[in-house]
């Protein structure tokens, strides 16, 4: 295969509004790091590109995810199966436009800052594909997993029903997926890596990646002229603990790029083309829809979150006559022919759906990522949207939906991964 690399500077250049925590009364502070956009991009042996893009911010939305596709079908001729764009869902980058934008109290001016940053980034993402394509060159592929463990389940069981706090015994992905490119000389020339893990060590006001930005910054430091890229997990329901402080942050990247470093330095599978590709965007139903009138009720509630929800779900009621009781959501596959998947799954998936999809596909050849092409709610297994809490009900306000998925979201998830799987075998 062929593989070239980019990388752009996204980091705002003016203060303004971090996403990720309804807490914060103020906006951005400078930054402890840049955050960046970067790309990386593979020719197989019959001449076919694909761009996986990485970005350290909290998620892509919809409509930005497709000005980048659009933007890449028109400028480099990528079709949107070989556009795979992840985040790594830091907590101190900037609030991208109409994504969790009712968790915010923000003026006239911070809106249109979050417009302008928002119009302007799919400009920038494409300039770092651009760079990609534009650095393709012979190298070699392998793939390796290895180990971190600071992750915790977060969904602590209370006699008042589910919180988020620690729950030592619930479940865990502490895999570390690591994708290495070796130029001919021998010389490493990126490593992708993923981790299952809510990237939200810190909730200061200045700009970082948090621990992920910190755990690409220790391999970069180690490897002078390797290009680091991660992708973020199936983390929804797991927190790094204990938490808090830019130490702790930095620790935790040292730690997850260490078990990247250490991967490298074991005997890795070479991956072979050619990259098959897949991509879906299958019907995912909601509960059950509320009337006007309950909406309407809702207006007055005490939570003022609920209350925002309500008053944009009548203006859509306003302009469409009713509510929509489905969602566009993603799923896409990359094969390299039969050494490694390439899982993407849109929204912040619980890790549930890692764990699963490893046993059903092969742990050794599969690689799940998460707050991919999309997000835009929290998505449960049906565990954890029957035990409710969070990730199960609570969020979706934030998110802006009416209510709860419904129960068949889990088989609708995986029916699809193993349909679409069985697809891109067949190309």
């Amino acid at each position: 295969m062929k593989v070239g690399v980019g990388r752009v500077v996204i980091t705002p250049r003016k203060s303004m509004w971090m996403a990720g925590y309804a807490s914060r009364d103020k906006p951005s502070e400078g930054k402890v790091h840049d955050l960046f956009a970067k790309a990386l991009a593979f020719e197989d042996e019959n001449g076919t590109v694909s761009v996986l893009v990485t970005s350290d911010i909290l998620g892509l939305p919809r409509p930005v995810a497709q000005r980048i596709a659009e933007g890449a079908q028109e400028r480099f001729k990528i079709p949107r199966e070989r556009l795979m764009l992840t985040s790594s869902h830091t907590h101190t980058g900037p609030v991208i436009r109409d994504n969790l934008i009712g968790m915010y109290d923000i003026g006239e001016d911070q809106a249109a800052l979050i417009k302008e940053y928002t119009d302007a980034l799919p400009g920038l993402v494409l300039d770092a594909v651009g760079q990609a394509i534009g650095d393709l060159e012979p190298c070699q592929v392998s793939w390796g997993i290895g180990e971190a463990g600071f992750a915790v389940n977060r969904r602590e069981y209370t006699l008042g029903g589910v919180i988020n706090g620690n729950n030592p015994i619930g479940p865990v992905d502490h895999d570390v997926p690591t994708l290495e490119v070796e130029r001919s000389d021998n010389s490493v020339k990126a490593v992708a890596f993923g981790y299952a893990c809510h990237n939200t060590t810190l909730a200061i006001n200045r700009f970082t990646g948090d621990y992920a930005g910190f755990a690409q910054a220790h391999i970069e430091s180690n490897m002078p002229g390797t290009m680091a890229l991660f992708a973020a997990g199936c983390g929804g329901d797991q927190n790094p603990l204990p938490r808090g402080t830019v130490e702790i942050a930095q620790k935790y990247g040292e730690e997850l790029g260490e078990a990247v470093l250490s991967v490298l330095q074991s005997d890795m599978v070479e991956i072979q083309g050619p990259i098959q590709a897949v991509y879906e965007e299958i019907p995912l139903a909601l509960s059950e829809p509320p009337s006007r009138e309950e909406v309407e009720k809702q207006l007055e509630d005490p939570n003022k979150y609920i209350a925002r929800r309500a008053k944009r779900l009548l203006e859509t009621l306003d302009e469409n006559g009713k509510l929509d009781t489905e969602y566009p959501y993603p799923v896409q596959i990359w094969r390299f022919d039969d050494t490694l998947q390439l899982t993407t799954l849109g929204g912040e998936v619980v890790v549930d759906y890692s764990r699963r999809l490893k046993y059903e596909l092969g742990r050794d050849r599969q690689w799940v990522i998460a707050y991919a092409n999309d997000v835009m709610a929290y998505i449960p297994t049906l565990r954890v949207l029957n035990e409710g809490g969070y990730e199960g009900e609570t969020s979706m306000i934030y998110y802006g939906f009416y209510g709860k998925w419904a129960p068949p979201i889990e088989e609708s998830i995986l029916g699809a991964v193993r349909r679409l799987t069985e697809t891109a075998k067949s190309k």
